[in-house]
């Protein structure tokens, strides 16, 4: 079993910058791939960012490419996500997953944090 605990969101103006940390805890959590999926109200789960256990592999959206970057420190079984240059269309609860195998499709990750609130104002 993994749990997953989420933090750093709040409230940033557009062109700002947040970090969000993902502390683990069970079994092994270093060797799991960790990702960060982001869901706003009416709308799907979408994939964010993900990382190997390795820390060798990392995918991005799109849409956060250049502006996102995903991280781990296995010592500490944390991950983060650093957002930069912030935009309105960010807005969304962040959650955390971990999955045996590195991808970017949420049916294969079976641990996920309860979310953190990112909201940018414009």
């Amino acid at each position: 079993q993994v749990q997953l605990v989420e933090s750093g969101g709040g409230l940033v103006q557009a062109g700002g910058s947040l970090r969000l940390s993902c502390a683990a805890s069970g079994r092994t959590v270093s060797s799991y791939a960790m990702a960060w999926f982001r869901q706003d109200p009416g709308k799907e789960r979408e994939f964010v960012a993900a990382i190997s256990w390795t820390g060798g592999v990392t995918y991005y959206a799109d849409s956060v490419k250049g502006r996102f970057t995903i991280s781990r420190d296995n010592a500490k079984n944390t991950v983060y996500l650093q957002m930069n240059s912030l935009k309105p269309e960010d807005t969304a609860v962040y959650y955390c997953a971990a999955a045996i195998i590195v991808t970017m499709s949420r049916s294969s990750y079976n641990y996920w944090g309860q979310g953190t609130q990112v909201t940018v104002s414009s």
